[in-house]
C-alpha cells in the first residue's frame, strides 16, 4: 500500500494564484486545501493538521504573521511565505515568527516546487538531528557525548560554537534569523550585536566546512540569517 498524499493548506487571497498552485503542487502529489482569509486558513489548518503551510503575508483580514504565530503554537510542520513584500524587515518578521522560507513574488513554479520538496527533506533531517547522531558531509555530531569528527578526526569546537551548531542541527533545512540566534545563544539583551554572531560563524565554518570560503552546509541567507544543509 502507496503512503497517503502529504497535505498542504494554502492561504492566499488571489483566486487565480490560489488556483496555480493548487495545480503546481497536485501535480508533485500534494492534496490541497486552500483558503482566502487568515480565520479560513486557521480553520482548514485545525481541521486538515496539513505537512505543509504556504500563505501570502496580505491577507484581507489581517497580516500573515499572525496565521504564522497561531499555527506555530500548535504545530512544527514547515511554513512557506509567498509575499509580493521584498523589504528585508518583512522576511525577518516572517522567519522570526515561525516560518522556514521566504519567496519573493512573482516566483517561479520551478522555484517553488524546489523550495516545496526541500520541506520535505527537512523531514528527513529532522529525523536526523532528533537520533543521537548528525550528519552532514563528512562531519558527525555526537548529540548525546558532544562529540564532534569530520573524517574520523575530533574537532574543537568552544561552548558557543557547540551551542550554534546544535541550533542549526535542530532546525536543519529552516532559515534561522540573527536575531533569534543570538537571542537563544547569548540572551536578549545581545540581538543587536550581529558581529559576535559573525565571527563564531566564520570559525565554525573554519573547523567543519571542505571550503569555509564556499560553505555547502552553514549557509548564508543575506541580511537575514544562516540555514543548515544537511544533503
Amino acid at each position: 500500500m502507496s503512503d497517503p498524499a502529504p497535505i498542504a493548506v494554502l492561504v492566499e487571497d488571489e483566486v487565480q494564484i490560489r488556483r496555480f498552485l493548487r495545480t503546481a503542487l497536485e501535480t508533485e502529489g500534494w492534496h490541497v486545501f486552500d483558503a482566502g482569509t487568515i480565520k479560513e486558513g486557521l480553520i482548514e489548518a485545525g481541521t486538515r493538521k496539513p505537512d505543509l503551510a504556504i500563505l501570502d503575508l496580505g491577507l484581507p483580514d489581517g497580516d500573515g504573521v499572525d496565521f504564522i504565530r497561531d499555527f506555530r503554537s500548535w504545530s512544527s510542520q514547515p511554513i512557506i511565505v509567498l509575499s509580493a513584500r521584498t523589504g528585508e524587515d518583512d522576511k525577518i518578521d516572517a522567519l522570526d515568527a515561525g516560518a522556514d522560507d521566504y519567496l519573493t513574488k512573482p516566483f517561479g513554479v520551478g522555484e517553488l516546487l524546489a523550495r516545496v520538496r526541500a520541506t520535505l527533506r527537512r523531514r528527513s533531517g529532522a529525523a536526523n538531528a532528533n537520533s543521537s547522531v548528525f550528519k552532514f558531509g563528512n562531519v558527525e555530531v555526537d548529540l548525546t557525548t558532544r562529540r564532534v569528527t569530520k573524517g574520523g578526526e575530533a574537532v574543537h569546537l568552544t561552548p558557543i560554537e557547540y551551542r550554534l551548531l546544535t541550533i542549526m542541527i535542530a532546525n536543519a533545512g529552516r532559515v534561522l534569523t540573527h536575531r533569534l540566534m543570538l537571542r537563544e545563544v547569548w540572551g536578549p539583551a545581545y540581538v543587536e550585536h550581529g558581529h559576535y554572531l559573525r565571527v563564531h560563524m566564520v570559525h565554525l565554518r573554519q573547523k567543519l566546512e571542505d571550503d569555509p570560503a564556499q560553505p555547502r552546509h552553514l549557509l548564508t541567507e543575506t541580511a537575514v540569517g544562516y540555514r543548515m544543509v544537511a544533503e
